[in-house]
């Protein structure tokens, strides 16, 4: 295992535009670290510099200590698992899995390596199909040796580029589990490109969130809901996306198109600086009034163009009149996110008993406490609280040790028994 740091990496091609754009990460030892963001942010040329596959303009790159910016892939003691799977055709699973140990040549006996490969084939249920062919296997399963194939270079760091991308969605959340669950028991350091959000959020330790070539925020998949920096982080994290809604300042409220916000607290004085501003609030914040009390909850009345019910959760799809001056804004932040460009329109996601119907007026609530505003032309969060981020990133942290712990011991328990 090792550390790995990266030091004002730019990349830039023969047109000398920045793909990746002065970044700098402390990816930790053991740690799970993804890197999240629309297509074309360069996340995968960023990995593709960790391993060796793509020269470093300028910056530096560090595994373990030493500097690697010049050292050939196989010299950096990496395992990369490739998104489609490459896998030699010809050969069955056992020797899939054992190819990189044959062509190591470190003097390892038959015996030796049939063990490693059997070890790895037992910890991702492989153990009934070594001698198959990759033909033979499902995508998960193909995506298993790969796997396996990089448990037993014994390797630094393991490397993810978009591994579960081929597979249907109910594939993808059961290799979540199986990645995850493999990392935690190996405790070797992760880094994990994805453009898949929820991916994002449920394996990763820590996320950075990139946007064309530029690290925008690295932290916790918890501080990057709760605590923004800015607009573009508020909208790419989160399913369904935050609602954006333009407020005009007046008098130290914010008027939005349902109703009126009083501004207080810290952030008081930066938004009431501000004629206008972009209001953002969650789905889930919203609530049926009339099955929910919220106290200090701002309510309101609308009707409702569509909903969706899904058994566990109503949603409800609310048409609004936008502003001139933020529309453009918010435009462009739907096409950095790869959106196609609707209509205004507000989501809730609402309890499953709620009886709200589309064409009827719906009676609604939130509470003003957890909105987030952001300023119109920079995309800075205002209302971002820097002392409940650090306490969300001590957490974080004291859970991210804690799993690893726990790892070690079940695998120690383990080999005595």
């Amino acid at each position: 295992m090792a550390a790995i740091e990266l030091k004002n990496i730019v990349k830039k091609y023969g047109d000398g535009f920045p793909a990746v754009n002065d970044v700098s990460l402390d990816i930790a030892d053991g740690e799970f670290m993804i890197l999240v963001g629309p297509s074309g942010c360069g996340k995968s040329t960023l990995l593709r510099m960790i391993v060796g596959l793509e020269d470093i303009t300028s910056g530096d790159m560090l595994i373990g200590g030493k500097r690697v910016n010049e050292l050939a892939p196989r010299d950096r003691n990496l395992s990369m698992v490739f998104q489609n799977y490459a896998l030699y055709p010809h050969l069955t699973v056992f020797e899939n899995i054992a190819f990189p140990l044959r062509l190591n040549k470190d003097g390892l006996s038959e015996a030796d390596l049939t063990k490693k490969v059997n070890t790895a084939a037992d910890m991702l249920e492989l153990g009934e199909h070594l001698q198959r062919k990759p033909a033979n296997l499902s995508g998960g399963q193909r995506q298993r040796v790969a796997m396996g194939r990089a448990i037993v270079r014994e390797a630094d760091a393991f490397l993810f580029d978009e591994p579960l991308s081929n597979l249907d969605a109910k594939l993808r959340g059961q290799m979540r589990t199986e990645i995850s669950r493999m990392q935690r028991r190996l405790g070797t350091t992760t880094v994990y490109v994805t453009h898949d959000q929820t991916e994002a959020m449920t394996l990763g330790d820590r996320v950075a969130v990139m946007k064309k070539g530029v690290l925008q925020q690295c932290a916790s998949p918890r501080e990057l809901y709760e605590q923004p920096v800015n607009l573009f982080v508020a909208g790419f994290i989160g399913s369904p996306p935050m609602n954006f809604l333009p407020a005009r300042v007046e008098g130290g409220r914010l008027r939005l198109p349902f109703g009126e916000v009083e501004v207080s607290g810290p952030a008081g004085e930066k938004i009431s600086q501000r004629d206008l501003v972009i209001v953002g609030i969650r789905p889930e914040y919203f609530k049926d009034a009339t099955l929910e009390e919220v106290p200090g909850g701002v309510p309101f009345k609308a009707v409702v163009d569509v909903t969706e019910w899904l058994g566990n959760d109503l949603y409800a799809y609310i048409p609004y009149e936008t502003d001139p001056t933020v529309q453009a804004k918010l435009d462009e932040l739907d096409r950095e996110l790869d959106g196609e460009g609707m209509k205004p329109q507000l989501v809730v996601n609402l309890n499953a008993r709620s009886r709200v119907r589309e064409g009827e007026e719906a009676e609604l609530v939130f509470d003003p406490a957890l909105m987030h505003v952001f300023d119109p032309e920079s995309g800075e969060c205002l209302t971002r609280n820097e002392e409940a981020a650090a306490e969300i990133a001590r957490l974080s942290e004291e859970d991210r040790t804690r799993a690893l712990e726990r790892a070690k011991r079940r695998e120690s328990e383990e080999s005595v028994a």
